[in-house]
């Protein structure tokens, strides 16, 4: 039988590791959410070069595995030098986390890019005719009117890009960073008991993943009403 008597007294591991694991996502979403959104912008533009480089990234990030894409921007980006910091009992290495934040960042932008060009595509070409007719310039015309009501229409899609990130934060443990799943690692180790361990950190995910789909849920009925409106 499974003895979760030791879970209680390593709590600390756990709340530490989702805290991280929280501050890795919000990081990665804001930044993923910004690369996407300049991805999107310039597989608009006139200038083909800019096309195809944007279309090259994302097939890039879309076709290749997370993992091999963490386990090589940790080997080229983790040459600098950044301090550590402390987040409750854990001693965060930068030199490991940012490798790690912008690799999934990239990742992320990659797929939010066609969410985002997805969200300007469905704004009514009137507001681009509107803009025009009052002399708005085109990019004045993109980043005032457009992507404001594009982002609208993607904003369900950004929390469930969230959501998704908090999970797939957990492989980041491969290159030591120390999140909520290496940190049921180190308990399991320390009790000689992996599979509590895992489980108190599987329950640690649902619950945090399932507030946010609920609040993605609320976000997509608020913004129908809105449309329907």
């Amino acid at each position: 039988m499974f003895d979760f008597s030791s879970i209680p007294p390593n709590m600390t591991y756990f709340l530490d590791g989702i805290i991280m694991t929280l501050i890795i996502a919000f990081f990665s979403v804001i930044l993923g959410t910004v690369i996407g959104t300049l991805a999107a912008v310039a597989k608009r533009s006139k200038i083909l070069p800019l096309r195809w480089l944007m279309n090259i990234y994302t097939e890039i990030f879309r076709n290749t595995p997370m993992l091999v894409q963490i386990t090589l921007g940790f080997q080229f980006l983790s040459g600098q030098f950044f301090p550590s910091f402390q987040v409750g009992i854990f001693t965060e290495n930068l030199n490991r986390i940012i490798p790690g934040i912008l690799i999934i960042a990239l990742n992320s932008g990659a797929y939010m890019c066609e969410t985002v060009r997805a969200g300007i595509n469905a704004v009514p070409k009137g507001q681009t005719e509107a803009a025009y007719s009052l002399g708005i310039r085109p990019s004045q015309t993109m980043y005032k009117v457009i992507l404001p009501q594009a982002f609208r229409n993607i904003l369900p899609a950004l929390g469930n890009e969230f959501v998704t990130i908090v999970k797939d934060s957990s492989l980041l443990s491969t290159i030591g960073v120390y999140e909520l799943y290496l940190a049921s690692n180190t308990v399991g180790t320390n009790i000689y008991q992996p599979i509590p361990a895992m489980l108190t950190a599987a329950a640690f995910y649902f619950v945090v993943c399932f507030v946010l789909n609920r609040g993605v849920a609320v976000l997509e009925k608020r913004f129908g009403k809105g449309f329907a409106n």
